[in-house]
């Protein structure tokens, strides 16, 4: 399984048998998520579905469309803090992805989002040889777009109804990040 280190953190790409470490990461920030990420039925937050979930994104990575890491402090690989997914991987002309992340409550304000999405732009880059990273943020996410900011992400337009969060559709700010040596 592949894994890979920054200063502070550890990132991996997880399977179904680390099940219970991601349902303990989404319980534990269950309320803190609830306003940024679609409606999430009790289903959601059983260990069988994480498994299939885990599952489902092991597939897509061996696949090559997905690129899901767990965020872990170096020195406790028992608790996941966060995650950075690049999703929608396409080839061809596009040479595309998706960007979403997300960390736990009590680490944010500390730079472990930063550090993480680096690191993950660097291998979407330099390894899977992307062109484009796109980051869909709401505009009141100043956090988030903060984060982005910091990357280089610019400001490519508004998505307006873009997603649907917490049941309610949402405008969207369209961040785009590109590889410079595409």
């Amino acid at each position: 399984m592949f894994e890979c280190e920054t200063e502070r953190l550890v990132l991996k790409v997880l399977d179904k048998k680390d099940a219970k470490l991601v349902l303990d990461y989404y319980i534990r920030n269950r309320d803190f998520l609830r306003e940024w990420e679609p409606e999430r039925n009790e289903e959601f937050f059983t260990l069988t579905f994480m498994e299939r979930v885990l599952e489902c994104e092991l597939k897509e990575y061996e696949q090559g469309r997905l690129l899901r890491l767990w965020i872990f402090k170096k020195g406790d690989m028992s608790r996941v803090i966060g995650t950075v997914a690049f999703n929608n991987i396409i080839r061809g002309a596009f040479l595309s992805c998706h960007l979403g992340y997300k960390l736990d409550k009590d680490e944010i304000n500390k730079g472990y989002a930063t550090e993480a999405i680096r690191k993950g732009i660097d291998i979407i880059f330099n390894y899977y040889g992307l062109h484009r990273i796109e980051a869909n943020i709401m505009p009141r996410n100043t956090p988030s777009l903060r984060v982005v900011e910091k990357l280089g992400f610019y400001n490519e337009g508004m998505a307006y109804k873009y997603l649907k969060i917490n049941g309610k559709w949402e405008d969207h700010i369209h961040m785009v990040l590109l590889n410079p040596d595409l």
